[in-house]
């Protein structure tokens, strides 16, 4: 449906996009995942037509559009700021792209009323856009945009202004809609929660790269670097070096403890590696002589289903933990045994240092997220 092979994007004092390849196809809700600057909203703009291709091909249905003007591709764009016109109603807003084709006006009625009956909307035709609550103007720009029926609709952070409650409707709304409509959807976020909730599959990116390209389950999973590892999810990042590989397993020595991990194509004795441990991976207790190590409680956050807890088993090394229920009753300052099933870490081979396993995590766990750029 959707093809970018090879596309770069020059601008006059940054290479914003580099060698980007990406295959999207019909029917699939596809986001791109990435930091401030990484990238994202550039690949949007030139799908889109809004900015130009310095190297590369964009394929869209079987047809190139590289060169092709932005109002003559299939596709249709939400923005982060809705685009709504002020000075008109929802009925005029959401008819307004039926208006320049020149639709008959009584298809145009039939078309808007059964657009805004998808979101329940019907009722407010004549109201200001003002007169709207933001999920009301979010649920009228992705009317808006789909009344056209385009082959692809384009999302760029449509979500980012609502409040947190409003933000996990319209998410389930996104769904439906995709759902029942069929076409493909483009979504870029910088929230890897939100990524993970409606995506088919998701492109990570970095420095205007494509890291990895899969499903959710893939990424949380498989991830194919640290890099990943740590922005799909919490994880802890070590780093240590292969001292043997046995029974499909290789042996990694840390600077704390010993352990084991499945082992890779691309382990060989005594190459440098980070060990990634997903939280929910650690388990505290009492172990004795079975305990990778031990460590001293140094935070606990009560989240409901979840407890979070942070151990330092050393200056340099804190571990987060995440346990369900309410029976992990560790106090602050008490010290616990912490041990993990080797077959769910994974290492990478590398020469790069990690991010520190530290306390700055928990801002994560608490919600704390950046904002948006190109």
């Amino acid at each position: 449906m959707i093809g970018l092979h090879h596309v770069a994007k020059h601008f006059a004092s940054a290479q914003a996009i580099r060698d980007f390849s990406m295959e999207i196809y019909q029917g699939e809700f596809v986001t791109l995942l990435g930091a401030s600057g990484s990238g994202k909203t550039t690949i949007l703009r030139m799908i889109a037509g809004f900015e130009s291709v310095s190297t590369g091909h964009i394929i869209i249905d079987g047809v190139d559009m590289t060169q092709m003007p932005a109002n003559q591709r299939p596709v249709n764009s939400v923005f982060q700021n809705y685009a709504l016109f002020p000075h008109l109603n929802v009925f005029d807003n959401v008819a307004f792209g039926l208006r320049i084709k020149k639709v008959p006006e009584q298809t145009i009625r039939t078309r808007v009323y059964d657009a805004l009956a998808m979101v329940g909307l019907e009722k407010f035709a004549s109201r200001r856009i003002r007169q709207l609550s933001g999920g009301q103007q979010q649920r009228v720009a992705i009317v808006r945009a789909l009344i056209n029926e385009p082959k692809v609709l384009l999302l760029d952070e449509p979500l980012s202004a609502l409040d947190l409650k409003l933000r996990k409707e319209m998410q389930l709304e996104l769904k439906r809609l995709h759902r029942e409509l069929g076409i493909t959807f483009l979504y870029v976020t910088h929230d890897q929660e939100e990524a993970m909730s409606l995506s088919d599959r998701i492109g990570v990116l970095a420095q205007g790269e494509l890291l990895q390209y899969a499903s959710p389950e893939e990424l949380y999973s498989s991830p194919s670097s640290p890099a990943v590892a740590g922005f799909i999810g919490e994880t802890n990042l070590l780093t240590g070096s292969i001292v043997d590989v046995t029974k499909g397993y290789t042996i990694v020595q840390t600077p704390y403890f010993l352990t084991k991990t499945p082992m890779r194509a691309d382990h060989v004795l005594g190459a440098p590696v980070v060990l990634s441990v997903r939280p929910e991976a650690l388990h505290l207790g009492a172990f004795g002589d079975q305990a990778l190590c031990r460590g001293v409680v140094t935070e606990r956050i009560f989240g409901g289903s979840l407890v979070h807890l942070w151990i330092r088993v050393a200056p340099d090394l804190t571990l987060h933990c995440v346990s369900h229920g309410v029976n992990q009753t560790y106090a602050l300052g008490e010290e616990v045994d912490v041990q993990w099933d080797p077959n769910h870490s994974l290492a990478f081979c590398q020469t790069d240092k990690p991010p520190s396993s530290t306390l700055p995590g928990i801002a994560g766990v608490l919600g704390s997220n950046g904002s948006d750029g190109p």
